[in-house]
């Protein structure tokens, strides 16, 4: 039986707050060729979230069970809640022909990319580590402490963003995601 064409994963990842969840709902929006790659995670849900559409908000007991039985592509502990990629998830789409698009912290990312090498990873930037901070302190979601360990996680990420395919400063919205556009719609085409 002859299969149809495969899909294909395009990864964007950055620091928190450096906007990649904004661009990646915009680039969605813009593609209805893209489908968006739904990570499970055990941290609470935040106001307007929906389980199944932003994240699969699983207790930490059965996302730990996930773990033991093998059902991750990636998964990592990030500030004391667990997140990963379920492999029925992608392999679901790349048999149907579907591309997805992942909104991963940089680690998950990398990992995507060890398992699947003809993916297309893209570090979204922030323009400086102020507005970085100005932007995480705007959202009134992190208390000092959460902000802190935010801010120092922050050089490790963009050590590793380097590793990445592609890159954009996301100093002017629009821009941002008109040129994220552009490198998805270049690599979909390939």
């Amino acid at each position: 039986m002859a299969s149809g064409p495969r899909g294909k994963l395009i990864v964007i990842s950055a620091p928190s707050g450096a906007g990649k969840t904004t661009i990646a709902r915009e680039i969605l929006k813009r593609n209805p060729a893209l489908a968006f790659s739904v990570s499970a995670t055990t941290r609470p849900m935040r106001a307007g979230e929906k389980d199944g559409r932003d994240y699969f908000f699983l207790a930490r007991e059965e996302f730990e069970r996930r773990v033991r039985v093998g059902e991750f592509v990636e998964w990592e502990e990030i500030y004391g809640n667990l997140y990963g990629t379920l492999k029925s998830e992608i392999e679901r789409a790349l048999r149907n022909g579907r591309h997805l698009l992942f909104d991963l912290d940089v680690k998950g990312g990398l990992s995507i990319k060890r398992q699947f090498p003809d993916a297309l990873l893209i570090f979204i930037e922030p323009p400086s580590m102020d507005v970085l901070r100005q932007r995480l302190q705007d959202r009134h979601t992190e208390d000092a402490a959460t902000l802190a360990r935010r801010m120092e996680r922050v050089a490790m990420e963009m050590e590793r963003g380097k590793a990445f395919d592609r890159h954009c400063v996301n100093d002017d919205l629009t821009r941002a995601v008109a040129e994220v556009e552009a490198l998805v719609r270049e690599f979909l085409m390939k």
